[in-house]
């Protein structure tokens, strides 16, 4: 090993690599697919089956945020429309025009560009599952990928069986699920999944997600796991574990280590990509305004949306550190104030930090942002695994 610090030994060791040269590398490569990697997702289905609402709350927004997909009760959407993730923008959302009459499914898979996409999400509002829908499930399978049967708009079922005597949800659901299964028989028996756009946290979304971290590749999977909102404390400890495995990657990258045989390692921090790494803990534990302001109204907690009182949450949220989508080099941030949000750091000089530091501010941020969607989870009565 070129150097005796255990701060990079541990590093190196951490990324598997034997050398560190080629953990260097490796830590680029990982820090550009954790910030990079492109996940492109159709969501298609009937006229009115709710891919607008599906598509916002995958976005975690609302239709009168700005940049929200536009919903309504006719078909919204006439060609294939894309949305970025707010806060991974590496991760689109594709809404698909409607499957309509005269539907071909072969035609109407060239003209969205079938290509361009990774898996599809076929929405369904109704009991019975239309043969439109069946018949593009055939044709996606037969060009070999991925679809997944969603249910949409469960909670208008449920509300309709709740007035019913001797109402149980439990049997309405597994009901509900048999008779969707039924008439998928011929397309290989899918899994459904019942969702409400409107409270992901209910029913089969994280049944959802895990079904789909099971076909997608390992950056693919943590891409999504990091933009689709916190639909449970599990959800949250995953995303929080992710980070922490990455925080090697980010060290090292970030320090631009060069291959000295020295006791001590000592480079110019790239403060950008610190920034960039806190901020996408930022996002993807719904410390984000739109976040928090969502959560407090759907548990009646007003008071939810001003939790989040660390400095470095009200640094990011004022935007003092950067704006998410800019680059590691137009992350063009005051050093010294960055580096006053951690006590024992605000006096090291700006332009040259050590590989230790640098770990330290990485660590620090990340059990800040990490303790601060815990505490808020827990006080919204949401700490349940």
């Amino acid at each position: 090993m070129e150097t005796q610090d255990p701060a990079v030994i541990e590093a190196v060791n951490a990324s598997g690599e034997s050398t560190l040269e080629k953990a260097i590398e490796k830590a680029k490569k990982t820090l550009d697919q954790l910030l990079n990697v492109p996940l492109n997702i159709a969501v298609t289905g009937k006229r009115g089956s709710g891919k607008s609402s599906f598509v916002n709350a995958l976005r975690g927004l609302d239709v009168n945020d700005v940049g929200a997909a536009p919903t309504g009760v006719t078909e919204t959407t006439m060609e294939a429309t894309m949305y970025e993730h707010p806060g991974m923008p590496n991760v689109k959302l594709w809404d698909l025009p409607g499957t309509g009459p005269n539907f071909k499914a072969k035609k109407y898979l060239k003209d969205v560009k079938f290509k361009t996409y990774d898996f599809f999400i076929i929405l369904n509002s109704e009991r019975i599952i239309r043969e439109n829908d069946i018949m593009l499930a055939k044709e996606i399978k037969k060009q070999k990928k991925h679809f997944y049967f969603v249910h949409s708009k469960i909670d208008n079922d449920i509300r309709a069986e709740g007035k019913k005597k001797g109402f149980d949800e439990q049997k309405v659901l597994s009901l509900l699920k048999e008779e969707c299964q039924k008439n998928l028989k011929e397309v290989g028996d899918p899994k459904v999944f019942l969702i409400s756009s409107f409270d992901l946290e209910k029913y089969d979304f994280k049944t959802l997600q895990k079904a789909l971290a099971e076909e997608l590749s390992d950056h693919e999977r943590s891409a999504l796991l990091q933009a689709w909102g916190v639909c449970s404390t599990e959800c949250l400890e995953k995303k929080i574990r992710i980070f922490e495995g990455l925080i090697w990657a980010a060290s090292l990258a970030s320090a631009g280590i060069a291959v000295v045989p020295v006791p001590v390692v000592s480079a110019a921090c790239d403060l950008g990509i610190v920034v960039l790494f806190l901020t996408s803990c930022y996002y993807a534990f719904d410390l984000d305004e739109g976040s928090l302001t969502r959560l407090s109204e759907k548990v009646n907690m007003p008071h939810l949306k001003d939790m989040a009182k660390s400095k470095l949450v009200a640094a990011i949220r004022e935007k003092v550190l950067s704006r998410l989508r800019a680059s590691a080099a137009q992350a063009n941030i005051a050093s010294a104030e960055f580096l006053s949000l951690f006590p024992g750091v605000g006096s090291v000089a700006a332009a040259v930090i050590s590989f230790t530091t640098t770990q330290y501010l990485l660590r620090e941020g990340l059990n800040d942002l990490a303790n601060t969607a815990r505490q808020i989870r827990k006080e919204a009565g949401l700490d349940k695994v």
